[in-house]
């Protein structure tokens, strides 16, 4: 066995355990950074200045996280290798003005964010999560984890169609939960039940990052429960992954003695285009990167140096071939549930793997005992994309693109096999080792 192998299903049962605490990015963060303090690593401010020391470190800002671990005596011009992921999944987040309903239903206002499977929304048991500002500019995290809101669907008798035609919903109209009766909407109703649930004042809160979540916990399925239906999967899985990983390397026996400085980066925003101050296309993780180098008494030159042998494996779920739909996968690349991490190749560059990259991601399997599998798009399919692309444009880093094989991703439950997430998580350990 690799001495990489660090992981089995416990590290499965530990990722559902997360999931199910990680209902918003701001607290799959949280969470992140909770795990990682147990490992010895310590929050720094973006408003202070930074000292070379070694050891772990980390930086929070709204829904991402940067972790790195510097070893002892490493160069200014010391590579990094990165694991990259993102700690949002398409849901119903909360609108400015929440208090509304009609024909004496109240209902909150939302907005469709990313690309949801609309209709796994409906007629689920719904909760309501996320970050709350108060007057003094301090954030309180909030999550109300039980039947709160519903999306009913309309019911059959009333769309006799929908059966032969489809479900056709329209994201305005549609889409709104209920979460109580009466005719009286009055604005201020939802935050203020917020304010009293969190032993907030009344008026305390100024501003809301609101999302709906499902409270179903994940669940192994399966004859041998093989398999783990659980919500956000896409991507706090590999957040869960990442954050594993770093804090395993940076407590291991080499930890001192490491030739890259390991780095986790999840990002918010990525499933609608990246493009803020938390997200893969801002500027968070160079100026992170570039912090740590002159932190440690290095100059431009060092860090263009470690820039250029810097390594960032962007990890993502991907799509396992369906067994009802085959035929809207690639006919000669069917990855299989089960079968280990996937490799995720489009030429388009939709995904930044090359041929170099396959290596450096072969060499971290092979070192780990870990099963990989190769994914590409079918032709006659538009290819989705990842932080893959934007990191390696962004920082000129070098950037392979992978993932567990999933289905129903974008779904408001997913579903993977449970011995995927700690291949994975092996896999990265060899590679942060390098």
């Amino acid at each position: 066995m690799s001495t990489s192998q660090r992981f089995d299903r416990g590290h499965t049962d530990d990722l559902m355990s997360f999931l199910a605490a990680s209902p918003s990015p701001y607290h799959a963060v949280a969470n992140a950074a909770e795990r990682l303090e147990k490992a010895g690593f310590r929050q720094v401010a973006e408003t202070d200045a930074w000292d070379g020391t070694h050891g772990g470190k980390y930086v929070l800002r709204g829904g991402a996280i940067i972790a790195w671990y510097v070893p002892e005596g490493a160069a200014p011009y010391t590579p990094f290798r990165i694991v990259g992921a993102h700690t949002d999944s398409p849901n119903l987040r909360v609108k400015p003005l929440p208090d509304t309903g009609a024909h004496g239903w109240r209902q909150v206002a939302v907005e469709i964010y990313g690309g949801p499977l609309m209709n796994s929304w409906l007629d689920r048991d719904l909760g309501l999560a996320g970050r709350l500002t108060l007057r003094d500019g301090s954030s309180r995290l909030v999550n109300i984890d039980r039947p709160l809101l519903r999306v009913p669907q309309l019911a059959i008798h009333l769309d006799r169609s929908v059966s032969t035609e489809g479900l056709k919903l329209d994201k305005q109209r549609h889409l709104q939960p209920v979460w109580g009766l009466g005719d009286d909407v009055r604005d201020g109703d939802l935050i203020a039940f917020l304010e009293h649930e969190t032993g907030l004042p009344a008026g305390e809160v100024a501003g809301w990052d609101l999302m709906v979540h499902s409270v179903e916990p994940p669940a192994y399925l399966g004859r041998d429960q093989e398999l783990v239906a659980a919500p956000r999967m896409d991507n706090l899985l590999s957040v869960h992954a990442g954050t594993a990983a770093l804090a395993a390397v940076a407590t291991g026996p080499g930890a001192g003695e490491l030739p890259y400085i390991p780095v986790l980066a999840a990002f918010d925003h990525e499933e609608n285009g990246s493009q803020s101050d938390t997200g893969a296309d801002g500027p968070l993780l160079g100026g992170v990167l570039e912090r740590s180098v002159f932190a440690r008494g290095g100059s431009y030159e060092d860090r263009a140096r470690a820039f250029a042998g810097t390594i960032c494996l962007s990890s993502d779920t991907g799509h396992a071939v369906h067994p009802n739909y085959a035929e809207r996968h690639d006919p000669t690349h069917h990855p299989r549930a089960g079968g280990g991490p996937i490799l995720k190749v489009n030429v388009n560059n939709r995904y930044a793997t090359d041929g170099s990259g396959r290596a450096v991601f072969t060499a971290a399997c092979e070192k780990a005992g870990v099963p990989f599998q190769s994914f590409v798009s079918n032709n006659s399919m538009p290819c989705g994309t990842t932080i893959g692309p934007i990191t390696a444009a962004r920082h000129g880093i070098r950037t392979v693109d992978i993932g567990v094989a999933i289905l129903s991703m974008h779904s408001a439950r997913e579903l993977c096999a449970a011995d995927d997430p700690f291949l994975l998580a092996n896999a990265l350990v060899a590679f942060l080792e390098g």
